[in-house]
């Protein structure tokens, strides 16, 4: 495969501390979960509501995410042996996990889902951006075979961009010549992400003393989620492909989050006696 520009050569990050790994994918989750209870707390403070809850939130958030992002790797694979082992964690199955566990807290607590979804959508975005790098760290989620400018091979990735990987993982065709153990470079599609997720923390952050009733920027959250992940899938190295082999699951499953969170600003657009502003203490005009 002919290279136009030098690649970037990724290396894992991994320290061994006794008999325990410390991976940078774990460091990232760890401070994402960290960065979005800050977020949510303060913000939650700042309109005048209580945020005791949102502890309990973010440890459903923890238990539920992962248990749906290691569901969904198992169901894409087609292989239950998956939940048991170190590797697979999906982002989608564990936002929906999340989403889900964070609900019947909210329901066993009779809480307020639409308030306190309003300041989570802030927080979960600032934490994708977060997690992504911890992807990046271990060489997972790259994208498909790229040349250009910024393209990054991944010999230790997980896993490593080999030619073979990319027929038989992810069924991408490669050059008749080259040879299966040939590292490909590909697209940093971690790294898209990574700023990309900060860009729609900070659309949120613009957007977090909207006029609309409680629930409306969790609507616009999730229209920002579907509408990212639609696009960065073109580029993905995945094997899960259908519809002339264009579109992904993901795909589908993020048109699904744009369209429900369009629906759901529609609906929480006006405040009213059913649906309060996201304020405590009603701020003047």
């Amino acid at each position: 495969m002919k290279t136009i520009f030098a690649s970037i050569v990724h290396h894992p990050l991994s320290y061994d501390v006794g008999p325990l790994q410390l991976t940078g994918f774990g460091l990232a989750v760890l401070m994402a979960f960290v960065i979005a209870q800050i977020i949510a707390t303060r913000e939650l403070a700042r309109r005048g509501h209580d945020p005791e809850p949102i502890g309990d939130l973010v440890f459903a958030a923890v238990i539920g995410g992962l248990l749906g992002g290691k569901i969904y790797y198992a169901i894409l694979m087609h292989d239950t042996g998956a939940l048991f082992n170190r590797a697979g964690f999906v982002f989608w199955g564990g936002l929906i996990g999340g989403i889900l566990a964070c609900y019947l807290v909210v329901r066993y607590k009779h809480l307020s889902f639409t308030r306190l979804s309003d300041v989570a959508g802030i927080g979960i975005a600032a934490a994708y951006s977060i997690g992504r790098t911890g992807c990046w760290a271990v060489g997972d989620d790259y994208g498909r075979p790229f040349n250009g400018f910024g393209a990054v091979s991944f010999p230790n990735g997980a896993p490593p961009s080999t030619v073979a990987n990319m027929t038989q993982l992810f069924h991408i065709p490669a050059p008749a010549t080259a040879s299966p153990n040939q590292v490909l470079s590909v697209y940093p599609t971690q790294l898209y992400e990574v700023v990309l997720g900060f860009v729609m923390f900070l659309i949120l952050w613009r957007y977090r003393n909207h006029k609309h009733a409680e629930g409306w920027l969790f609507g616009l959250y999730c229209v920002l989620a579907g509408v990212e992940r639609f696009f960065m899938e073109f580029v993905r190295a995945k094997d899960d492909r259908f519809v002339m082999g264009i579109f992904t699951s993901a795909q589908i499953i993020a048109l699904l989050f744009a369209i429900g969170g369009g629906v759901w600003m529609y609906m929480r657009r006006n405040p009213g006696p059913d649906a309060p502003g996201i304020f405590a203490v009603p701020q003047p005009a």
